[in-house]
């Protein structure tokens, strides 16, 4: 710790907090000689300063220090604030390399990249740190304590990222940490790296604090998972990329079904539970789509102003029109009935109802009502083919390096962290800055007025409903979210 610095733990969270001059904060990440206080006489010289593949670089480690902040547009009298650790590989080690025994376990839905980040964890540890010990959890969280483990060498792994889905399988629930934690201890494990969205880090953490109440050397990585973007602090969450590219297939089928017929209207629904970044995105980078409908924007069917009404206007002007909607947009109008509000899955998460299919019904319920128009309406869900692809090129790179973070982590002696870039530079976070809430489109920020001005759709929204929800401001303010 620098000079002048101040350390303390929140009681809550059990985060460290290190206050330095000018506003500078780092929110720290556990590390194993918090809770193991004689482990700081067994360091081990970092092997990659021998490595040949490493034999180019200037500058072989991460310097003790360095950290990067959450915030990098700032006025010239801001306070320093929030920054994280930074990733990479230290000079000093915390584990021999004949001494690990890691574990990978995957968990909740589907991924493009899940593969990659298995078979970078794999090759990072026995090429970089020679690891020869690595076992894959079979099943998600239960496999700690119901199934079979299976073993994972840089042969068995060599070309997965080729493949969709997860080798080592996944499963939403199953936590137990009792068991798992016995199971660990059991096995010997020593290494564990975690690769799931919010619930799975949630599951992490509680894993970590569990560990750490028995005093184990063990340390807990996590690498977050989802495809819809929805994880806050970092820039984005591996599997995006790939699946905002392999949306544009279902969109471009979606114009060329309604452009080739009268009054053709092609609705296309997208993942976004609770954020629409991928329906947003897809839409930008599309610019086929006519209408983007978003869970963060909520819209109007009837009356002046409402979709019904932009709907029949765009028809009359083009003669066809695409509609892209997120799966979680629009439930508001739902009835009671179809809401299922006390239905969820395995993992807590609450059951949606399809809201592509009831908005496809509705849309045909009011035109043929009004015998206005006939359109003819094409609905496509791409959903499960999306989730089931393999990495593309930006997301394979991606996963290496999100991979490799959280091997120099652990290796390191770090535990109880998530990996991930924070404007650009990879950082260790702590869990529950991943965990504490989602991260959603900022429907005030230049990039959804991007998208409003790319479709020319209404925003569905009255001026006045900022205005009045905002407090008065003397200055101006910078905007959180607004990265682009």
């Amino acid at each position: 710790m620098g000079k002048g610095m101040e350390c303390s733990e929140n009681s809550q969270t059990n985060m460290k907090v290190i206050q330095g001059e000018a506003g500078y904060v780092l929110e720290d990440v556990p590390h194993l000689t918090d809770y193991l206080p004689d482990l700081p006489v067994s360091t081990f010289p970092n092997p990659l300063q021998s490595n040949p593949a490493y034999a180019v670089v200037k500058q072989y480690f991460v310097n003790v220090d360095d950290s990067v902040a959450q915030k990098i547009v700032v006025h010239k009298d801001s306070p320093r604030g929030v920054h994280f650790r930074r990733a990479g590989p230290r000079q000093k080690i915390y584990f021999e390399s004949d001494e690990v025994h890691a574990c990978v376990v995957t968990c909740g839905g589907l991924c493009p990249g899940l593969n990659t980040v298995i078979r970078e964890i794999v090759c990072g540890l026995y090429h970089m740190y020679g690891v020869n010990k690595i076992l894959g959890i079979d099943g998600g969280y239960r496999g700690f304590y119901a199934k079979n483990t299976v073993p994972l060498t840089p042969k068995i792994v060599d070309d997965i990222h080729k493949r969709g889905g997860t080798i080592l399988g996944t499963s939403r629930g199953g936590h137990d940490t009792s068991k798992i934690v016995d199971s660990i201890q059991d096995r010997g494990i020593n290494q564990v790296y975690i690769i799931g969205g919010d619930g799975t880090q949630r599951g992490a953490s509680v894993i970590f604090e569990e560990i750490r109440r028995r005093g184990l050397k063990v340390a807990v990585a996590g690498i977050p998972k989802t495809i819809d973007n929805d994880i806050p602090v970092i820039d984005k969450s591996f599997g995006f990329d790939t699946a905002v590219e392999e949306a544009q297939r279902a969109i471009n089928a979606a114009h060329v079904e309604a452009g080739s017929i009268e009054n053709g209207l092609g609705l296309v629904k997208l993942m976004g539970r609770y954020s629409g970044f991928i329906a947003m995105y897809a839409t930008l980078a599309s610019r086929d789509v006519d209408c983007c409908l978003i869970p963060e924007s909520p819209f109007y069917l009837e009356g002046k102003g409402g979709l019904f009404e932009y709907i029949e206007k765009r028809l009359k002007e083009n003669g066809h029109m695409v509609i892209v909607i997120a799966e979680g947009a629009g439930l508001d109008l739902l009835s009671a009935s179809l809401q299922n509000t006390d239905l969820k899955d395995a993992s807590g998460n609450k059951l949606l109802p399809d809201v592509g299919l009831w908005l496809s019904q509705r849309i045909k319920d009011y035109f043929s009502g009004q015998q206005k128009m006939v359109i003819n309406l094409k609905h496509i869900d791409p959903t499960y083919m999306i989730r089931a692809i393999p990495g593309n090129a930006s997301d394979n790179v991606y996963s290496t390096l999100l991979s490799h973070s959280a091997v120099h982590g652990a290796m390191a002696g770090y535990t109880g962290f998530v990996v991930g870039p924070v404007n650009g530079r990879h950082a260790m976070i702590p869990f529950n800055r991943i965990t504490e809430k989602q991260n959603k489109v900022v429907i005030t920020d230049r990039m959804w007025a991007r998208v409003l001005a790319s479709t020319n759709q209404p925003s569905f929204l009255n001026p006045k409903d900022f205005i009045e929800k905002e407090e008065p401001q003397t200055q101006i303010q910078l905007v959180d979210g607004g990265k682009y």
